[in-house]
């Protein structure tokens, strides 16, 4: 039976400038760095969370051929592959002021939404990132209703 999420890959384009928007103004802490010679392994966690962790991947070999790694860079820089990551804060608001004052660009600030506190950035690269402060207790349908939307506004 799983047990649990270790690992979730972010395509970057450059290791060392997600080291540094990761690392220096969102706060994570490398777990791993290890030259295996084909590719860079490396890795980072949030200090709360070291069990699971991000890999900075730059597109291409050993897991993707020169044409795959072209395509991904493109679809990466237009944000086309999806979420990054989904962060989650005690108090949203506080920490947009706080990476704002780091120098971090938001796309969106921070909104009340049924499931919560939500604001939305992208990295270096076009990755998206969210953050968001949960709501307490389970989120249905009936919320959104009730803040004016359905649950498939939130994929525009």
């Amino acid at each position: 039976m799983l047990t649990g999420i270790s690992h979730h890959t972010v395509y970057v384009l450059d290791q060392e400038e997600a080291l540094a928007f990761y690392c220096g103004k969102l706060g994570f802490e490398i777990t791993s760095d290890v030259d295996l010679g084909f590719m860079r392994w490396l890795t980072i966690a949030l200090p709360s969370e070291p069990g699971r962790q991000i890999m900075l991947e730059v597109p291409g070999p050993p897991f993707a051929d020169d044409d795959t790694a072209a395509q991904l860079r493109d679809l990466m820089t237009k944000g086309a592959l999806g979420a990054a990551a989904i962060l989650t804060a005690d108090d949203c608001r506080a920490t947009y002021e706080e990476l704002r004052a780091k120098g971090v660009e938001f796309t969106e600030e921070p909104t009340e939404q049924p499931y919560g506190i939500d604001c939305a950035l992208r990295d270096p690269f076009g990755n998206p990132v969210r953050i968001t402060q949960p709501a307490e207790g389970p989120v249905t349908a009936e919320d959104f209703a009730e803040h004016g939307e359905s649950a498939t506004d939130l994929r525009a």
